[in-house]
């Protein structure tokens, strides 16, 4: 079973091909080809089928990660979409639930009010009214329907979003609503509010509705477009591609529910972690991991917490100020990759990042017109990346021009010594990265020292011993491969459906039986659905969740209430919710009724995935591996020191074999620095455990 995982960055494409027989990998990397990412991703497949001899045939599955629906949200280059809603709500999406992003600030910009997913003059109404039990008093008024498709086809608007008032109760007239739309403009994309996400808020769902219809033309286009690029290349299997849930989907689960992908990239890079952090956490240690994925253009940050992936609560997940009522990886980005620009600001204030130099000009080592110093740019002037080892040698690099022109433009401004500037542009960006680690650890009443940081992407490994000594994080593990682990994430999940439904119901007026037949139904969706995928139904796991709240809370907490189709008893889920309620925010309320809000219910499907294998066992000592020593410089109390640093080829190393700082350990797609404070052990699996020497 041959397994190829494609994972789409802002700077670099990651390929990875698996052959599960031979436990054979490879890996490779190529530049991200901005206008058309599925052209990068299409030479990466050209070249790692070259590099194996594996003909495109003999590829079993392709998975894909991919950010181009989330671009298409931060950079507001959707199509021009339309939306046809329920009489007196046109206005819904722009006047959402008077919440400013700031509440202290008079000026400030409202995402969906200065860049709205759906233009005012695009937003029409039609008569029509189901009340919130779900009956209908006002029917659809399919004559006003048909006249605003027409509208908005004569408007040029080739994306229409259908989201009526209680839909997702009873979904009769989105659904018919849908079919006149497609009878009037047959070439639309149209999605509904009861398809993309049937749960009550109807400012939430909305939004959702428009975003899926703003991204839904440029995702399916796109998928097409690659699947039949591979096609024409020889590969016969369809393309299968993450989601924001850390699963994977086919191609025909996201034509309509493209919103769920906003995450695809990521998302992957959060399940390597944990497949890494579990392999090298010790026998009798809870696995907690905080994986951090550092790349070209941004770092992804994750919380694995007793082996489980910390999901987003449904209410508070958003992507560019929208918010998005989908199920998602928590997952905290920044504007910290090793393309992040150093700069000094209007007040001459020192600063890195957000804005990046991404693949194109990029960082000025890579000599494709970049003049702004980066993360990059610092490292390669402190000589912690050697020409020989960046990319294996495929790409030249220069080593001069970022050490002078940081000179110029950072250090002289500044009054500072070019080698001290360089450690401040990583302090600076090293600093951002622990914020964002805290506010997902220490801000949620976890402490980082009771977690190991799995630390991956290009640039992931170059900063996890800084990050480990600012947050006291105790095991650092860099995994084998760590610059394309994300593409190697895609290979150890499975299929994965979410269905759900809204019912009002208190938990003391149900009986189990009951419960039973209300989740029968979301049962046999989700099955079908992984049926259709060509799942076997001995292959597939189903997981029953419950949004409840106490009676009168506005925030509701998701509780596990069943699996594989068997609902829990109500006492159960009654006592599951106290517990819960408690472990979150520190207090329960044992004799307060308890409502039952969503039910949901997550069908999983397995998946071929990749498997660990062992390293060699080390051979002599670490002294004989010693490629060459340079001058690298590290900072010692403040100031840059130069040490003479041992170069190693991270491929020569066994397990058991022990690297102590300074050192540079290098391989083809990334460098991990051991500073002098630091050793470096290689474990069981090929991972590298960093440890501070306190």
């Amino acid at each position: 079973m041959r397994i190829l995982g494609i994972d789409i960055g802002g700077t670099f494409t990651d390929i990875y091909l698996v052959d599960n027989e031979t436990e054979e990998q490879t890996i490779h990397k190529v530049s991200t080809t901005p206008a058309d990412p599925s052209k990068g991703a299409l030479t990466g497949t050209r070249e790692i089928c070259e590099l194996t001899g594996v003909a495109p045939a003999e590829i079993d599955y392709v998975l894909h990660g991919t950010t181009i629906a989330t671009n298409a949200v931060l950079e507001h280059e959707g199509v021009e979409t339309g939306l046809i809603t329920t009489e007196q709500y046109r206005d819904i999406t722009h006047i959402g639930r008077h919440q400013r992003p700031q509440n202290y600030s008079i000026q400030q910009d409202i995402p969906w009010q200065k860049n709205p997913l759906v233009k005012r003059r695009h937003r029409k109404v039609v008569p029509e009214r189901v009340t919130s039990t779900g009956e209908v008093e006002t029917p659809l008024d399919e004559d006003a329907v048909r006249e605003k498709a027409r509208e908005l086809k004569s408007e040029g608007v080739d994306s229409i979003a259908i989201a009526f008032l209680f839909s997702y109760l009873n979904e009769d007239h989105e659904q018919r609503a849908r079919e006149i739309v497609q009878d009037v403009h047959p070439d639309a994309y149209v999605t509904t509010s009861s398809e993309v996400y049937p749960q009550f808020r109807e400012f939430e769902r909305f939004t959702t509705t428009a975003m899926n219809a703003f991204i839904g033309p440029k995702v399916v286009d796109y998928i097409g477009r690659f699947k039949e690029k591979l096609h024409e290349f020889g590969v016969e299997t369809d393309v299968h591609v993450m989601q924001s849930n850390g699963g994977i989907a086919t191609e025909e689960m996201v034509k309509q529910t493209a919103v769920t992908l906003l995450l695809s990239g990521p998302a992957a890079g959060v399940l390597g972690g944990q497949w890494r952090g579990r392999a090298s956490s010790p026998d009798s240690a809870e696995e907690n991991v905080i994986t951090f994925d550092m790349g070209g253009t941004s770092a992804d940050i994750g919380i694995v917490s007793g082996g489980e992936i910390i999901e987003a609560n449904v209410r508070e997940t958003e992507i560019g100020g929208y918010p998005v009522m989908s199920p998602m990886i928590d997952i905290q980005t920044i504007g910290a990759g090793g393309g992040s620009i150093a700069y000094l600001d209007a007040a001459d204030a020192f600063r890195v990042g957000p804005k990046s130099a991404g693949a194109l000009p990029g960082p000025i080592a890579y000599n494709r017109g970049g003049t702004n110093p980066t993360v990059t740019d610092a490292h390669v002037a402190l000589g912690r990346i050697h020409p020989d080892f960046f990319l294996g040698g495929e790409m030249d690099i220069r080593t001069d021009e970022p050490r002078e022109l940081i000179g110029e433009q950072l250090a002289e401004p500044l009054g500072m010594e070019t080698m001290e500037t360089a450690l401040g542009v990583l302090d600076i960006v090293n600093s951002n990265m622990a914020n964002a680690i805290r506010s997902k650890t220490v801000q949620k009443g976890r402490d980082p020292e009771r977690f190991a940081l799995v630390s991956f992407g290009g640039a992931g490994p170059m900063h996890a011993a800084s990050l480990a000594r600012e947050l006291n994080i105790p095991r650092t593990i860099i995994p084998p491969s760590p610059g394309v682990l994300s593409a190697i994430g895609l290979t150890t999940t499975d299929l994965k459906y979410d269905d759900i439904n809204t019912k009002f119901s208190m938990l003391s007026d149900l009986d189990s039986d009951e419960l039973q037949a209300d989740y029968e139904a979301l049962v046999e969706s989700a099955e079908e659905h992984l049926l259709n995928a060509g799942i076997g139904s001995q292959d597939i796991e189903l997981e029953m969740t419950a949004d409840c709240r106490y009676e009168g809370q506005g925030y509701e907490l998701n509780v596990l209430v069943g699996q594989n189709g068997r609902v829990d008893a109500v006492d159960d889920i009654r006592r599951a919710f106290h517990t819960l309620h408690e472990s979150e925010f520190g207090h329960n309320f044992p004799g307060n009724p308890i409502e039952l809000v969503n039910q949901r219910v997550t069908a999983y499907g397995a998946l071929p995935s990749s498997k660990l294998v062992s390293a060699a066992s080390a051979e002599g000592d670490v002294e004989e591996l010693v490629l060459f020593t340079e001058e690298v410089y590290f900072d010692s109390d403040g100031e840059a020191q130069a040490y003479e640093t041992p170069f190693i080829e991270r491929a020569d190393l066994g397990a058991g074999h022990t690297v102590s700082g300074p050192a540079i350990i290098g391989e083809k797609d990334s460098t991990t620095i051991v500073p002098p404070d630091f050793d470096a052990t290689v474990r069981q699996y090929g991972d590298i455990e960093l440890t501070h020497r306190n």
